[in-house]
């Protein structure tokens, strides 16, 4: 079951701008699911760091595709029709805009998107 979008911890503000680096590994295990935040941006595009466990909602991007690789844990990503990709750490897949999907973590995991910085996380 999928819970309502407003118990998720999103923010656009950027966090890292250029040339800072980054601990991904330590800025994600400072926090809880669902937690994400845009790291930085490039060019048009934003890189986001997100910390899931279990369901998110189903959702879409009406103008935007969206990526998503996997840090740690696994994620699979279920797509109207009923296709779904399982992404297990180092895979990616880019979901097209205007497509359907509905993430669902399991266990605790931590996913990198990269997407264009008008993305509205929880989606359109």
């Amino acid at each position: 079951m999928s819970e309502s979008p407003d118990r998720y911890d999103i923010s656009k503000e950027i966090l890292f701008g250029a040339l800072e680096r980054m601990d991904l590994g330590a800025v994600a295990g400072a926090q809880t699911p669902w937690w994400n935040r845009t790291l930085t941006q490039v060019n048009d595009a934003v890189v986001r760091l997100a910390v899931m466990e279990g369901d998110f909602h189903w959702h879409k991007h009406d103008n935007e595709d969206e990526f998503f690789y996997v840090l740690d844990g696994a994620l699979t990503i279920e797509l109207e029709g009923g296709l779904s990709v399982r992404l297990d750490p180092g895979q990616g897949v880019t979901i097209p805009r205007g497509r359907m999907h509905f993430p669902h973590a399991h266990g605790r995991t931590t996913v990198l998107m990269v997407e264009q910085a008008s993305v509205t996380p929880t989606g359109d």
